[in-house]
């Protein structure tokens, strides 16, 4: 039955093979090592249970003629002795591990692992007859080099079934090659391959049906198990025993000395193994031909479109979970292999301005990083971005259609063909996927387009959420960063305020020490300003919360300080007089500094934007209680005889923008000063407007007016200055 439709080794892979055992693994790395004595060899065994409790046993049976039984590991592998150990340790875990294969159970084995067994012994004599390096190596590779027949048998049991127990050789590949398109030997390769061992095993797997001519110059290993295959399935064909023999320098006779030593030690290793072989040679050997199995074609592509939409729906779930943008790409390509046999793959996405697909870093592929390709220059790769379809690409049929580009992802993924999956999200491409793989995988490939398809659409899904995610971060870090900003140009503003008052209550300083008169007053100013710098400043860092009871504040008090602070700092232009009247109550809610900073700001204002004008005049007055909204306030206003401010100013007073005063620009108090203000008097809860004309400036602030008792009383009203 030929199965152009139904690729093998997509099956193969989604048929749950077994991992290697780590206790194999192990054994591997310390045999290759040459490090493995028995101190290694019991540490290694003390970590598997049932290996253990195993070499136990076969220590204390009476094959190795024990008088006491001992419960002591050590003592047992030393009975049994390294060889021993090795040899029951490969085999068993090799048995435990394809025993578990699927359909495993309900086909008869016997004869199988008989004929796997007498390979691994043939094949380890054979390497000490050599003397290679590795017999335990050897050993292995006799007793896998027919576990693609298992494979097989796991991935298509209907067609596979009836050729499993058929005789092994070269009549047997070529059914399988033309039923399945792929050999045992090929599907034992491939899945040895997928353990990343260092050696020459699957090779020795692979070729152990190749003619004996052509493996003359091959690896020891590869012809030590090109005669193991030879004698444990062939021993009665005289000249294939001898042309492999040659292979290894055995002759005929030794050969035969081989095998019949080779029985006993399979009988042996079952019985210590627990294996069952009897009747093994009693299993017949059918000629090696399948039956077509009746197939219907509609519901096989059924039960393939269903198993695709479950994998996708699962893949999806699987990328969402994944956490940053390295370790979803990692499991985009890790994903892509698995699902589609890719040996190897890479990620290109769309560059901000949508003419480049530049490559993703992922682990083990770092060099794509700086790998770009324009996506005008109209190449394969480009084209499935563009047109959101998958793209095959194999370097023999479309060698004239390649650009550079492609020529440099053949080489970066050491293939010579390119599926290419676009990561569509929406109407967006975010970018495409890039997968290596051989020539002759292409068909199949092909016919799992709308499967890819679907793939690229759930890897697309989770980019783009992760991609949002990760705008979202930026733009929330670059709001806090303006925020930051802002709140360092209004501390910055603020603290030039009382910098200045220092700066000109020192130079008042001078002038009262050089006349050796009194300064206490003047150095008590000096502190408070001091100490409100450290405040301002400390703002940066300390966002304080308003209190959860709210205190009376003496508006009266405060504005008696900004008077006292200006005094006799000669800030203030001796043609100017600024005059406070705040009769009546004047108790609000707040804080005292949010308050005097406020009216400092004002007064700082109007003061610079009198200059030396004659007979200019600053007021701070209390115009008592209003009711605004069902709530009282305490209308304060600051005013000035000044210029007054133009429209374009006005409708922009409290924006914070780059003041104009020290330019010719006669709108003076307006820039960030205000914008402070007014935001310290919504802090306070209040509200402030801003009257102006040619008879000059107010600002009238309405604060929330305390509601109960204690309420300071109000100061008399009193001038700074004159003109």
């Amino acid at each position: 039955m030929h199965q152009s439709d139904q690729d093998i080794r997509n099956r193969l892979l989604i048929a749950r093979l077994p991992a290697m055992p780590q206790i194999l693994v192990k054994l591997i790395e310390h045999l290759q090592a040459d490090d493995l004595g028995m101190p290694e060899l019991a540490a290694l065994i003390a970590k598997d249970a049932g290996m253990a409790g195993k070499l136990l046993a076969v220590a204390n049976s009476s094959a190795y003629h024990r008088h006491t039984r001992s419960a002591d590991l050590e003592q047992s592998l030393v009975a049994l002795g390294t060889d021993m150990i090795k040899t029951l340790v490969i085999s068993d875990s090799v048995f435990q591990t394809f025993n578990s294969f699927p359909h495993s159970n309900s086909t008869d084995l016997r004869a199988f692992w008989k004929h796997s067994l007498s390979a691994a012994v043939l094949a380890r004599d054979v390497a000490r007859a050599l003397d290679y390096a590795h017999p335990e190596e050897a050993y292995l590779a006799g007793l896998l080099h027919n576990v693609g027949r298992l494979a097989l048998l796991a991935a298509a049991p209907k067609e596979y079934g009836f050729n499993f127990t058929a005789r092994d050789d070269d009549d047997l590949c070529a059914v399988e090659q033309r039923t399945l398109q792929i050999t045992h030997t090929e599907a034992g390769a491939w899945l040895i391959e997928r353990w990343q061992l260092d050696s020459f095993l699957a090779d020795a797997v692979l070729y152990h049906h190749e003619p004996s001519e052509r493996l003359e110059s091959s690896h020891p290993l590869i012809r030590i198990v090109r005669l193991a295959h030879v004698l444990s399935h062939h021993a009665d064909d005289a000249t294939m025993v001898s042309e492999a023999g040659a292979l290894c320098g055995v002759d005929t006779a030794q050969a035969a000395k081989l095998v019949e030593k080779a029985a006993r030690q399979v009988e042996q290793a079952a019985a210590h193994l627990g294996i069952d072989l009897a009747g093994a040679d009693d299993i017949p050997s059918p000629p090696a031909w399948a039956p077509p199995p009746p197939a219907d074609p509609v519901q096989q592509r059924l039960n393939e479109e269903v198993r695709n939409m479950v994998l996708v729906s699962e893949v999806g779930q699987s990328l969402a979970r994944q956490q940053g943008e390295s370790g979803l790409l990692d499991a985009m390509t890790r994903t892509a292999r698995i699902l589609f046999d890719f040996d190897s793959a890479v990620v290109l996405l769309e560059n901000p301005t949508g003419q480049l697909l530049a490559g993703a870093p992922t682990f083990g592929a770092q060099r794509i990083a700086e790998f770009t390709l324009p996506l005008a220059k109209g190449g394969p790769v480009a084209r499935s971005a563009l047109e959101r379809r998958p793209a095959f690409v194999q370097r023999a049929r479309h060698h004239d259609q390649l650009g550079l580009a492609e020529e440099q992802l053949l080489r970066m993924l050491g293939t010579d063909s390119l599926v290419v999956v676009p990561l569509v999200a929406g109407p967006r491409c975010l970018g495409v996927l890039v997968g290596g793989v051989p020539g002759w995988q292409l068909p199949h490939c092909q016919r799992r387009e709308r499967f890819m398809q679907a793939f690229g659409a759930q890897a697309a899904s989770a980019l783009e959420n992760l991609l949002l995610e990760r705008g979202h971060a930026r733009r929330q870090l670059a709001s806090v960063a303006e925020e930051f900003r802002d709140a360092s140009r209004r501390v910055i503003h603020e603290v030039n305020n009382p910098l200045a008052i220092i700066k000109n209550y020192l130079s008042v300083l001078d002038g009262k020490l050089a006349r050796q008169e009194p300064v206490g007053g003047e150095l008590s100013i000096l502190n408070e300003e001091i100490d409100r710098v450290g405040q301002l400043i400390g703002s940066l860092a300390d966002q304080r919360t308003p209190d959860a009871v709210p205190r009376p504040l003496d508006a009266a008090k405060v504005v008696d300080d900004v008077l006292r602070l200006f005094r006799g700092s000669g800030y203030v232009p001796a043609t100017t007089q600024v005059v406070a009247r705040m009769e009546g109550d004047g108790a609000i809610e707040g804080d005292p500094d949010l308050l005097k900073q406020i009216l400092v700001n004002l007064v700082k204002n109007a003061v610079e934007a009198l200059g030396s004008r004659p007979a200019g005049r600053i007021e701070i007055v209390n115009r008592g209680h209003v009711n605004r909204e069902r709530k009282v306030y305490l209308e304060l206003v600051v005013s000035d005889n000044g210029p007054g401010l133009s429209r374009e100013v006005l409708a922009n007073l409290f924006s914070p923008v780059r003041s104009a005063k020290d330019g010719a620009n006669a709108d003076g108090n307006r820039g960030l000063g205000l914008s402070i203000v007014h935001g310290l008097v919504k802090q306070l809860d209040g509200h402030i407007a801003c009257r102006s004309g040619s008879a000059g400036t107010s600002f009238e602030i309405l604060l929330p007016a305390w509601s109960g008792a204690g309420a300071a009383p109000a100061l008399p009203a009193r001038a700074l200055g004159s003109a």
